[in-house]
This record gives C-alpha cells, structure tokens and sequence, in this order.
C-alpha cells in the first residue's frame, strides 16, 4: 500500500458510528484527521470528540473547511448563514501524513443544488462505509455501494457498528462483494483506551491492500 493514503469514512445514514470509526482509523494509522463541513454542535464538533478519542501524539486535527451553525443538511444550514458552501471551496489540507476525511451524513447530502458530498471524494481515495443494522439497513448499504462504483470510486471496504445482526451483515458481504473490515460493537461508552484496542484489531485489514 502507498504511503500517504486518504481515507474517507462515510455512512449509509446519520447516527450510524461515522465518528467513532473516523476516530479508530485514526488512531489505528496515526494519520490526521479532517472533516470538511461540520453542521451544527460546533462546541463539541466531531473533530473535538475525535480529537478526545485518539491518544496518539502524530495525529494532527485539521479545522473544517466550513462551520455552519445549525445540525442540518450542509446546504441547508449554509443557507440559514447565509453562506454558498461548493466543493471547489474546500481545499484538503496540506499533510505529509495519511488524511482520515469524515464524511456529512450519507453520500447524497447535499452540498448545494448541483453537488454531493460525493463530490468531496477523489478516485484515489480509500472509502470505508460504515453500515449498521436497522429495517432497511440493507437497502441503504447496497446502493451506498452502488453508487460509489456507479462514480468509479475505490471502495476499500465495510465496517459494521452496533450490535451484531449476522444474516444482514452476510447478505451484505455476499451481495456486494466489497470486504469486511471489521465491526465495533455496541459498548457501554467509548473513550481513548477502547478506541485504542479496535485500532490494534484493525490496523492490518487498514493497511493491506
């Protein structure tokens, strides 16, 4: 695997673990971290709770490119501030580390009228879907899938987050064909030292290719 790898973590909905598992894949690879637009809780952003989470003294956390006020879809919060927000603004920052990128809610949130969140990822980017169960769990991690590829867009693998749910998770693996990372389970609290013994149980599917 090349060094200096971005990998950009999205989920098939919100509340599904996206930054949990940015926070692992973080510590996992000591890499930096950087969610572009941050919507809302701005006190305790997701870079501060991942911030909190990684005990790893390389990792350097990046400021989002935008910070809008209110916890809604990026387009819609912009457009309360009173701000345009368009993939062209927001520019990676400047690292000789990996990049963890923490996606905004699933791929098709929008930005604005014409573009996604999909459109903050590069073909060379390594895309972890984070996929949990609930009715219509499998539906939503499918066509996550699906459209990734449809774009031609390299996706490195699925973890799945919460508690186990076997005949989604095998239904999953088999209809896509995309592997298996791992899964973080349900715990009764996450903090630095929990995050630390999934990024030692990771970091070998992270860094094979």
């Amino acid at each position: 695997m090349a060094k200096n790898q971005t990998y950009f973590i999205t989920g098939i909905s919100t509340e599904v673990g996206k930054t949990v598992v940015s926070a692992i894949v973080t510590e996992s690879l000591q890499a930096d971290y950087w969610k572009p637009i941050q919507a809302g809780e701005l006190e305790n952003s997701d870079t501060v709770k991942v911030q909190r989470l990684v005990s790893n003294k390389k990792s350097v956390f990046h400021k989002p490119a935008f910070e809008l006020k209110t916890p809604m879809s990026p387009h819609a919060a912009a457009e309360i501030d009173g701000v345009s927000v368009s993939a062209k603004k927001i520019k990676r920052p400047d690292t000789n580390n990996s990049l963890v990128m923490e996606g905004a809610g699933g791929l098709l949130v929008p930005l604005n009228n014409n573009e996604t969140i999909t459109d903050l990822i590069h073909p060379e980017d390594q895309v972890i879907v984070v996929s949990r169960h609930y009715l219509g769990s499998i539906n939503h991690t499918l066509l996550t899938i699906e459209a990734l590829q449809a774009r031609n867009l390299n996706v490195f693998g699925i973890i799945f987050s919460g508690a186990a749910h076997a005949s989604t998770e095998q239904i999953i693996a088999k209809m896509s064909g995309v592997r298996i990372l791992g899964r973080i389970d349900e715990e009764p609290y996450f903090d630095s030292n929990v995050v630390k013994e999934y990024a030692a149980v990771l970091r070998n599917k992270l860094t094979s290719p």
